[in-house]
């Protein structure tokens, strides 16, 4: 019996999906993996923290497998190269067979907006009008077109950065329609006016102090990907609802949650929970006074949630 040779598999770069952004279709992407039964998720990180390759890998039933490779090279912006460069693989769910090949730098992108997205359509006040972005990176840049797109009252966005000339660069660059966009170099005065907070940055130690977040506050932390960074201090920990995108992914792998659960600043019990306790129905924001924390710490079944939604786009 001769076998039918498989499709070859597509090749996927930022191109692919045009310049325009269906933001909320992402964001929908994931709440309906999140209905799912949860994935089966593993990651591998081996070498030195100035050169290491992270490989994150999962199952979803009904929507396959898939593993994204990535090398994280802290010398490449020197070199006039992305820190980070990869790809991920998708397999067909019923036949195995390799799918497609998506550009790591876009799919990452995608996922981890839509992951905080998601995250804030559960824990932010839809009501929210000031966003105050901390990092004036790549995925700061995402992050405004991002939340601008999905909550529709934003009318202003702030950007912080530690060098103050990144952004205010990032911020004469963007465009949003009927959002005032400008770069501030005062952080504690931008909390005292911003309604959703995202941090964006590759810091070891804490920018962003509790006390300086005022009540009602929603905060999406993205930096922190590994045991030894973190962004917010133990003080912010301690006073909001504290939520997680996954608990196998965030509390023993990233410093934001493995120091302050070493040192005893917080328990086990003050992560109430992640983005399928939220999707199952348990309480997120239960008062429009309360400060809600969510970390985003990506996984590899994000990526192949967002994945899909990108071949269902294609």
């Amino acid at each position: 019996m001769t076998r039918s040779p498989s499709p070859a598999p597509r090749l996927i770069t930022r191109g692919s999906l045009g310049s325009a952004i269906n933001w909320p279709h992402f964001v929908a992407a994931l709440k309906r993996g999140h209905q799912r039964a949860r994935a089966q998720i593993s990651d591998v990180v081996l070498g030195p923290p100035e050169h290491s390759l992270l490989s994150r890998a999962a199952w979803i039933d009904g929507l396959g497998s898939g593993v994204k490779s990535v090398t994280v090279t802290q010398g490449n912006p020197g070199r006039g190269l992305p820190s980070v460069q990869g790809a991920m693989l998708v397999f067909d769910p019923l036949t195995g067979a390799l799918e497609a090949i998506i550009d790591s730098a876009l799919l990452t992108d995608l996922k981890t907006a839509a992951d905080s997205l998601l995250g804030a359509q559960y824990l932010a006040r839809a009501d929210s009008k000031t966003l105050l972005v901390i990092g004036a990176g790549s995925v700061a840049r995402t992050a405004i077109s991002a939340y601008c797109a999905v909550f529709p009252h934003i009318t202003q966005a702030l950007i912080w950065s530690r060098t103050a000339s990144k952004a205010k660069a990032l911020a004469e660059e963007l465009t949003v329609p009927n959002v005032a966009l400008s770069a501030t170099e005062n952080l504690r005065e931008a909390l005292g006016s911003a309604d959703i907070v995202t941090t964006a940055t590759m810091s070891h130690e804490p920018v962003l102090l509790g006390d300086w977040v005022r009540p009602g506050t929603h905060v999406d932390l993205v930096g922190a990907f590994r045991a030894e960074m973190r962004e917010a201090d133990d003080a912010l920990l301690q006073k909001a609802r504290l939520f997680v995108d996954n608990r196998d992914t965030t509390l023993n792998h990233i410093g934001e949650l493995m120091i302050p659960l070493a040192s005893g600043a917080i328990a086990l019990s003050d992560v109430l929970g992640d983005l399928y306790d939220l999707e199952a129905g348990i309480p997120g924001r239960t008062a429009p006074e309360d400060v809600t924390v969510f970390k985003n710490g990506g996984g590899a079944h994000l990526d192949l949630m967002t994945a899909r939604a990108i071949l269902d786009l294609l």
